[in-house]
C-alpha cells in the first residue's frame, strides 16, 4: 500500500465494488474515507488545492513528491476532498503500489473508473472516451515504480482531453512536459516565530500519536516537551518515523525512546552533528547497507530506512520473520491467508494471530478501516521487509507459497461459483485482486515445461473468477500469456480455453470467439468430458447467436447433451449454453420456446443458489412477457434481473435490463420514467465501453424504445428525464430503478 503517514493512520483504499463508491452518498468518485486528524501543511495544501482549482487556468498535471513515509498520498487525498465539489464526475484515486509488472497502469485506472469495457480496443481509448466532456479529477497514487508508465499515460491523456485533471504521488517527478511539482518536506520540528508553544507540527503528530499510544504529553511539562522534541528532530520529522516511534510508547518512557533512539541512530548521514564543522562527512547506518549502497538514497530517506530499522531490531525474531514475509502480499491480507503462506520452519501457524496483533501495535501492521478482519502494510515498511525476505533466501519459497494459496482460492471459487456462495466468491475475488494478479504474475514467471500445466490451471481458474466479476481485460491478459504455449490436455486447460472464448463473447470479439470455441470443442474432446462438450457448445452457438445466424446456433446448442448441473465453474457453462439457446429463440422472434428455455435455466439457477445466470434467465422472460403484452410481469421481471446483476456487479447485465424496463414502462404508459430509465441506462452502457455489447438486434430494440418516449414527450420533455437519469450515479440509478410504480 502507499505511503500514508503524516497525520495519523493512513487511509485506505475504496471497498471493491459499484462505480460511483464515495465517502460522500450521492457524489461519484471512490474517495476513502477519512478516518484520523489531518495535523499541519497548512500551506502545502492550500497550494495543492490551487492548483486543483479547475477554474484556475490550463490543466497540468500536479505531481506531490517526496521521500517514503512523508505523507504524499495522505496530501493529496484531503487536498481532493477539499476540492470536490469543482469536479461533479467525481474524484477517482487508483492506487498502484500493488502492481508487480509495468504496462499496466491504463487498465489500473479503468478498474479504479469500473469501466467495465467488453470490446479489445486500447484502454486509452476506452477512459478517454468515458472522460470526454467530464469534469473529474483522476489520482495517480504511488507512481515511482512505474514512472515511465505513468509518464506516458499522463502526457496521453492530456494530448486528448487537456481540460482533464490528473493528481499523481511519487518519489520522483514525471518530469513530462507542463508538471507542476510539489515538493513535499518533512514536517518542521519547530514552531513558527510568536508560536507560544514553541513546537512545530512534528512534534503535535508526534504528541498525538503519543496520547493513542497511553503517553500524553501535558502541556505542563517543558521537560517532557524538549524530549519529544528531540526525539522528533532525531527523526528529521518524517511522519513515519515519528508514527513507529511513538508507537513504542507502550511499552517505553518517553525518556526511554529518546535515550533508546540515540543509541540506535547516532550517526544518521541525514542528521549530522550540528556541533561537526561543515562538510564533515557522516558515517552511514549498516542497517541501510541491507537495501542500497550508501548515496543510493537520498538522505531523508535514509534517516527514514534506518528509523524502520530500529524498530525491526525492537521487533523480536519471530516478529522480525512474520515481517519479511508479509511482504509478499499485495494490497491487504486476511489471518487465513497469513497462516497458509507465512507459517513454516521456526513460526508454526498458531503463532501467527499473536505476532500480526504485536506488529498491528507497533504499527507495523496496519488494520484495514473499511474491512473487518484485513490487514495492510504501507509501501515503506513492506519494502524493508521484502529486503530482509531477500536477504534470509525465502524470496522464491514464500512467493511460491503465495502463488500456491491463492491458486487454491481461485480453484475453489471455482469449484463453488455454481452454488449460494457465489456472491460471496464474487466479493472475495474483488477484494483479493491484487493478490489474484500478483501470484498470476508469479506462475506464469515460471519456466516453461513441468509448470506450464500450473500456469495454465491457475490461468484459468483466475481467468474464470475475473470474467464474471468484471475483470474482462485482465482475463484475457493472463489466459493469453498461459495459452501461449503449449500445455497437457486436462481440465484446468480446458476451462482456460472455455474462459478465454467466454471472454471474446462478452468482449464482441466475434473473430476471436469463434477461433477459441474450436480449440474448446477439441479439448473438450480430447479430454473425453460430456459436461467440457457442452461448455464448447455455448461459445459455439453463442457466437452464431450474436453474429446473427441464430437458427444454426439453435442447432448448435440443441445438440448438445442434457446433462446433470455441476457446482463449478464447467456447471456455470452449462446453464450459460441454455442462456444462449434462449437469447438465440428470443432474437429470432420466437419469444414463447425462449422463455420456456429460461424459465429452465432460472429454475436451475433457484435450485443451485446461483445468481449470474439466474438474472440472464430473469431478462429472457421479462422479453417474452413484454412480447406476449404481460407488461405488469415484464416490468416485474426486469427490476428483479437489475437487483441481481447489481449484486454481482455486472454492468453488462444491469444495463440490458434497463433497456428492458425502459421498453416495458413506456407501453405501460410513463414515459417521462421510461425516459430518466433511458438515460440511467445510457451511463451504465457508458461504464461498459460498448452500447449494447455491439449488437444489432438489442440496438434496434433501444432505438424503438426510444423513439416511442421521444413521440409521446416531445423532444423537449425527453431530453429533460433522459438528462436526469444520465446525471445519476450507478447507486443513483440502481435504486431509482428498483422503486415499483
Amino acid at each position: 500500500m502507499p505511503d500514508r503517514t503524516d497525520h495519523g493512520n493512513p487511509g485506505d483504499s475504496h471497498t471493491p465494488g459499484n462505480p460511483g463508491n464515495s465517502n460522500r452518498p450521492g457524489r461519484p468518485g471512490n474517495l476513502p474515507p477519512e478516518t484520523h486528524s489531518f495535523v499541519g501543511r497548512g500551506a502545502e495544501l492550500a497550494r495543492l488545492c490551487a492548483a486543483l482549482d479547475p477554474d484556475a487556468g490550463p490543466a497540468r498535471p500536479v505531481t506531490v513528491v517526496g521521500v517514503g513515509g512523508v505523507g504524499k498520498t495522505r496530501l493529496a487525498l484531503r487536498a481532493a476532498a477539499r476540492v470536490r465539489d469543482a469536479y461533479p464526475d467525481g474524484v477517482w484515486l487508483t492506487e498502484l503500489s500493488p502492481l508487480r509488472t509495468s504496462g499496466l497502469v491504463d487498465l489500473a485506472v479503468m478498474e479504479s473508473l469500473r469501466l467495465a469495457d467488453q470490446s479489445t480496443r486500447p484502454v486509452i481509448d476506452v477512459i478517454t472516451e468515458w472522460a470526454h466532456g467530464r469534469r473529474l479529477l483522476l489520482i495517480l497514487d504511488s507512481c515511482e515504480h512505474v514512472l515511465a508508465d505513468c509518464a506516458r499515460f499522463t502526457a496521453a491523456l492530456r494530448s486528448r482531453l487537456p481540460g482533464l485533471r490528473v493528481l499523481l504521488t511519487s518519489r520522483e517527478r514525471l518530469a513530462v512536459p507542463g508538471e507542476e511539482v510539489l515538493h513535499l518536506e518533512p514536517l518542521p520540528v519547530d514552531g513558527r516565530p510568536g508560536d507560544p508553544t514553541g513546537a512545530g507540527e512534528a512534534v503535535a503528530l508526534f504528541a498525538e500519536r503519543a496520547a493513542a499510544a497511553g503517553r500524553p504529553l501535558r502541556d505542563d511539562d517543558p521537560a517532557a516537551r524538549a524530549t519529544a522534541a528531540a526525539v522528533c528532530r532525531r527523526l528529521d520529522g518524517i511522519p513515519l518515523a515519528l508514527e513507529l516511534a511513538a508507537a513504542r510508547l507502550a511499552d517505553l518512557t518517553l525518556d526511554e525512546l529518546h535515550t533508546r533512539l540515540g543509541e540506535r541512530l547516532p550517526t544518521l548521514p541525514s542528521l549530522p552533528d550540528p556541533s561537526a564543522p561543515p562538510g564533515t562527512p557522516a558515517p552511514s547506518s549498516p542497517l541501510d547497507l541491507l537495501a542500497s549502497a550508501p548515496g543510493e538514497r537520498p538522505p531523508r530517506h535514509q534517516t527514514l530506512r534506518t528509523a524502520i530499522g530500529w524498530s525491526h531490531e525492537l521487533c523480536a525474531p519471530l516478529e522480525r520473520l512474520l515481517w519479511a514475509r508479509l511482504s509478499v502480499f499485495s494490497g491487504g491480507f486476511f489471518l487465513g491467508a497469513v497462516r497458509q503462506v507465512c507459517a513454516g520452519g521456526p513460526l508454526p501457524p498458531e503463532r501467527i494471530a499473536g505476532l500480526l496483533d504485536r506488529l498491528v501495535a507497533q504499527s507495523i501492521v496496519l488494520p484495514d478501516p473499511v474491512i473487518s478482519s484485513r490487514y495492510r502494510m504501507l509501501d515503506t515498511v513492506r519494502e524493508y521487509g521484502a529486503d530482509w525476505l531477500h536477504a534470509l533466501g525465502e524470496e522464491r519459497a514464500v512467493r511460491r507459497r503465495h502463488r500456491d494459496h491463492y491458486a487454491r482460492l481461485a480453484r475453489e471459487g471455482c469449484a463453488e461459483w455454481n452454488t449460494g456462495r457465489q456472491v460471496a466468491w464474487c466479493e472475495r475475488v474483488l477484494t483479493e485482486h491484487a493478490n489474484l494478479r500478483t501470484a498470476v504474475d508469479c506462475a506464469l514467471a515460471e519456466p516453461d515445461g513441468g509448470r506450464r500445466s500450473t500456469a495454465v490451471e491457475m490461468a484459468g481458474h483466475v481467468g474464470f473468477l475475473w470474467r464474471h466479476c468484471g475483470y474482462l481485460r485482465e482475463a484475457q491478459h493472463c489466459l493469453d500469456q498461459a495459452l501461449a504455449a503449449e500445455s497437457p490436455p486436462g481440465p484446468g486447460r480446458t476451462l482456460a480455453l472455455w474462459s478465454r472464448g467466454a471472454v471474446a463473447i462478452l468482449q464482441g470479439d466475434q473473430e476471436a470467439a469463434a477461433n477459441w470455441a474450436v480449440r474448446c470443442a477439441d479439448a473438450a474432446r480430447e479430454q473425453g468430458s460430456p459436461v467440457a462438450r457442452v461448455a464448447a457448445a455455448y461459445l459455439r452457438g453463442g457466437h452464431l447467436a450474436l453474429t446473427g445466424r441464430q437458427a444454426e446456433a439453435i442447432d448448435v446448442l440443441d445438440a448438445a447433451p442434457r446433462l446433470p448441473v455441476q457446482d463449478d465453474g464447467f456447471g456455470a457453462a452449462q446453464l450459460q449454453a441454455r442462456l444462449a439457446l434462449s437469447l438465440a429463440h428470443v432474437l429470432r422472434g420466437e419469444f414463447e420456446r425462449g422463455r420456456e428455455v429460461a424459465d429452465e435455466v432460472r429454475t436451475a439457477s433457484r435450485i443451485q443458489g446461483e445468481h449470474w445466470c439466474g438474472a440472464f434467465a430473469d431478462y429472457l422472460i421479462a422479453q417474452a412477457d413484454l412480447a406476449r403484452g404481460d407488461i405488469r410481469a415484464a416490468v416485474s421481471g426486469a427490476r428483479t434481473s437489475i437487483a441481481g446483476h447489481a449484486l454481482l456487479h455486472n454492468t453488462v447485465g444491469a444495463a440490458m435490463s434497463l433497456d428492458l424496463l425502459a421498453a416495458a414502462v413506456v407501453t405501460a404508459g410513463d414515459a417521462h420514467r421510461a425516459a430518466r430509465l433511458l438515460g440511467i441506462g445510457t451511463r451504465l452502457w457508458e461504464l461498459t465501453g460498448r452500447a449494447q455489447m455491439d449488437s444489432p438486434d438489442l440496438i434496434a430494440t433501444r432505438r424503438t424504445c426510444e423513439l416511442r418516449v421521444r413521440e409521446r414527450l416531445g423532444d423537449d420533455a425527453y431530453a429533460t428525464g433522459y438528462r436526469t437519469g444520465l446525471a445519476m450515479t450507478y447507486d443513483e440509478g440502481i435504486a431509482y430503478a428498483a422503486v415499483s410504480r
